[in-house]
């Protein structure tokens, strides 16, 4: 970040995404394009990373489409981050309904938790959410501190 303390959000980003956070799971709605790419994102990611039995980061998760589908895929953990908080309640509310117990939401920031837990997950995903920060370099730096020396990190972005 370019200066210290500064926060790496686009609240007009955290403000439009906060409104429509109740249809996060609509597969018809605004995020028909994530559910329809979820398969794809989870398939490349267990193929190279193999989900089985790893601790995973699920950076920006949002309403938990990926972080969730990893859990299931057999992830031993799977932490989803993300700072719009009602995002994350629509997350916790889905994985608590259909009782997908290894997965859990925080809202705090990439860079924030890359300093509180650093070198602490054996994949790192960053998907479709680079493209809403002003300094996607610090959401690159902070993944690739918090992941295994032997861990892996993949992003994707739309835009």
């Amino acid at each position: 970040m370019t200066a210290e303390n500064q926060r790496n959000v686009d609240d007009d980003e955290i403000a439009k995404f906060s409104q429509i956070a109740d249809k996060w799971w609509d597969k018809n709605g605004e995020f028909k394009p994530l559910h329809d790419i979820n398969p794809l994102r989870l398939d490349y990611i267990d193929q190279h990373a193999h989900l089985a039995g790893k601790t995973v980061l699920d950076v920006g998760c949002g309403g938990g489409i990926l972080s969730e589908s990893m859990a299931l895929r057999g992830a031993e953990s799977v932490l989803g981050v993300d700072m719009a908080e009602l995002s994350l309640q629509t997350a916790a509310a889905h994985v608590q309904t259909h009782g997908v117990g290894n997965v859990q939401y925080r809202c705090i920031s990439v860079e924030d938790l890359a300093a509180e837990m650093p070198h602490s997950f054996d994949i790192v995903s960053c998907m479709e959410m680079l493209e809403h920060v002003p300094d996607p370099a610090s959401i690159i730096r902070a993944c690739a501190k918090l992941a295994k020396r032997e861990g892996w990190v993949f992003f994707s972005t739309i835009n």
